[in-house]
């Protein structure tokens, strides 16, 4: 027999309300995604909250952390101590020459043989400059202040306005008084809390600092490094192709009515090895005249070898660092080149920046930042190359130990040739070689040299652009080995002639008693 009551679901309230309330949750679920959507969207529109204002004259970095607290938390861990198999950032590294004792002869009568330590992070550069001895027990320029503090608000202040006048000026300085003039300008601090736009001058110090890749109203990339605008604006006006820098290729296919401007021509995208490229170079930094970056030729070793060859100084002199100590050759330094480096290598050609890969971007909520914590690409391979490159990590870290590892074996080998030239060059000295017959001995130490320092002044150890490098230290080794040949015949011609006495006869053996 049925039962004549009616089942739950016919019952029209009972349905209708179940109904509903299913109809209700999936609503509030719907409604939520798209509120959280709306909001991330509004969260990648708006990346910070502008809490107080930064001017150009704002160097301390911790006054920009307010606004973008994200870069700056990344920023600070550029003091953490990373390694790599060739370099990293230690608390206090070791003396390169520890590893490299050929370094000491490479650098005799300079002040990088008594004091040359690997580097470190951003957030040491100024204090590592004051600290070496190269600067405590040596006199220096101002210039070197260029690259190692947030400096322009100090030029614009001795220039009158004018950043390059300032510039100038600062050069003529010795590092001890271009320091405290840079101290003397300080930072113009934000004061927070207040209605107005109020700002508080603070004395010091700092190393590089957002103000001097950034532009404190736009927040966009610029590069403020006077001696880097001289130096691409006089690559672009050069005969050398460029091709991994498009806007310079499309300035010189233009009128040309205005010298080519960075910060005006270049794409964003190369503005992101530009704002790198603005230190880690190679340039002249010394008292005889200011500082330059040696780009009229192009960006190779043997270009900037080339129009450092036909540079002469104010006072007449041909272009040279400085005179070795132990052959007196009028030899050069090699800065940091991994700018040039890197131009000549295949990740420009693809159009990889520098940041691309040590400042790679990562994801913070619904936001894109650019990782601030700046550091070998080998620390960070998921992010930094497997973004391109779909292979594990344990693949990537061999083929980059690989390529590190022959350039490493080419270097030691080149700075093996260029001791023997050394040992050569002086023992034709010891001789009597005359200088006009040790002319050409010390113009190819001078060839040997530049390119064995251009290499291992590198921070890259050859990943840059291996192919160069290796030819670059390929040529080091040869001109380096025919110096010594050149030398050791000046050996021979110095040498005694054999004497043409016979040699007395030897006594006859007496015969043994019986």
């Amino acid at each position: 027999m049925s039962d004549p009551r009616p089942s739950f679901w016919r019952r029209p309230l009972v349905g209708f309300a179940a109904v509903a309330g299913i109809v209700a949750v999936v609503v509030f679920l719907i409604t939520g995604l798209l509120m959280s959507i709306f909001q991330r969207k509004q969260e990648a529109r708006n990346p910070y909250v502008r809490l107080v204002e930064v001017s150009e004259e704002t160097t301390d970095p911790a006054a920009w952390g307010v606004n973008w607290s994200r870069e700056y938390d990344d920023y600070k861990r550029t003091s953490e101590s990373t390694r790599t198999r060739f370099g990293g950032s230690e608390s206090m590294p070791d003396e390169k020459a520890k590893a490299s004792p050929w370094l000491t002869r490479m650098f005799a009568g300079y002040a990088f043989a008594i004091d040359y330590r690997d580097r470190r992070g951003h957030a040491y550069m100024l204090q590592d400059q004051e600290a070496t001895r190269r600067v405590t027990e040596r006199p220096q320029p101002g210039s070197c202040l260029q690259c190692h503090t947030s400096v322009i608000p100090t030029y614009r202040r001795l220039g009158g306005g004018d950043v390059f006048k300032g510039f100038e000026a600062l050069g003529k300085l010795s590092y001890g008084e271009a320091r405290a003039e840079v101290v003397k300008t300080g930072s113009s601090n934000p004061v927070a809390g207040r209605t107005e736009t109020t700002f508080q001058h603070v004395e010091g110090a700092h190393p590089v600092s957002c103000v001097d890749c950034h532009d404190p109203q736009s927040m966009e990339l610029r590069v403020t490094r006077p001696g880097f605008i001289r130096g691409i604006q006089a690559l672009a006006a050069g005969p050398e192709p460029v091709p991994h820098l498009e806007s310079i290729e499309r300035w010189r296919r233009g009128a040309r009515a205005t010298p080519y401007d960075p910060n005006v021509d270049a794409s964003r995208q190369e503005m992101r090895s530009f704002v790198c490229g603005q230190c880690h170079v190679e340039y002249y930094c010394g008292p005889k005249t200011t500082l330059f970056y040696p780009w009229n030729n192009g960006l190779k070793v043997e270009q900037i070898e080339d129009y450092y060859d036909h540079y002469t100084f104010p006072d007449g002199h041909r272009f040279y660092d400085w005179s070795h100590g132990e052959t007196g050759a009028e030899v050069l330094k090699a800065q940091h080149p991994e700018f040039e480096t890197w131009s000549q290598g295949i990740h420009a050609r693809s159009g990889v920046s520098c940041a691309d890969c040590h400042m790679p971007y990562k994801r913070e909520g619904a936001m894109k930042v650019s990782d601030h914590w700046v550091r070998s690409p080998l620390t960070n391979i998921s992010r930094a190359c497997q973004v391109c490159h779909p292979y594990a990590e344990s693949e990537i870290q061999a083929r980059v130990d690989a390529i590190q590892g022959r350039t490493h074996a080419l270097l030691e080998r080149s700075a093996t040739a260029l001791t023997d030239l050394l040992d050569a060059a002086k023992a034709a000295r010891t001789g009597g070689a005359t200088e006009q017959q040790l002319a050409l001995v010390l113009a190819l130490q001078r060839k040997a040299q530049w390119r064995l320092d251009f290499v291992a002044a590198e921070n890259s150890m050859g990943f840059h652009a291996p192919q160069e490098t290796a030819r670059v230290l390929a040529e080091a080794i040869d001109d380096a080995r025919q110096g010594q040949l050149v030398a050791a015949g000046l050996q021979a011609r110095q040498a005694p002639a054999p004497s043409t006495q016979q040699p007395r006869e030897s006594p006859a053996p007496s015969t043994p008693r019986r």
